[in-house]
């Protein structure tokens, strides 16, 4: 067994805990906010009424129409079955995570689209919201047999 002591000055240690502390604040700060390919930064807080979940799907140029279709309350389930897995993939894709909400009260907004590009029937945008913020979104079709994308297609 070897064993090898590292004698560091005030300094360099000092300097090694700074760095340490501003690196953890970065994380802190940008688990809040992504940053876009285009550029743009997306933030997922401070979404508190209706009027602030439109300005968040209107940001990505959704044009959707008047009203709420639906607002329901669910407890995230602790463990996820097959279509869950998949679901939280997607949503991992666009910068989100919905496996650290489990047993949490979460609340899923739906709102229709004004139309979609190259389909003729009823698209949904559907965000799920934990305490003012954002953890998942998507894009889907009114029909069983129809799809389910990311509303934030690029990251």
């Amino acid at each position: 067994m070897f064993i090898y002591s590292v004698r560091a000055s005030g300094i360099k240690l000092f300097a090694i805990i700074l760095i340490a502390a501003l690196i953890v604040v970065v994380i802190a700060v940008s688990g809040d906010s992504v940053l876009a390919s285009s550029g743009a930064e997306i933030s997922f807080t401070g979404i508190k009424t209706d009027a602030d979940r439109r300005a968040f799907i209107n940001s990505f140029g959704v044009s959707l129409k008047d009203g709420m279709v639906e607002e329901v309350t669910f407890v995230m389930p602790e463990s996820f079955d097959r279509i869950m897995l998949g679901y939280n993939e997607m949503q991992k894709a666009q910068g989100l995570d919905l496996s650290g909400y489990a047993k949490k009260r979460i609340t899923r907004y739906t709102y229709e689209m004004n139309g979609y590009e190259d389909y003729e029937g009823t698209v949904y945008v559907n965000l799920l919201v934990y305490r003012s913020r954002i953890i998942g979104c998507d894009v889907s079709s009114a029909d069983p047999e129809g799809f389910v994308e990311p509303l934030i297609k690029q990251i």
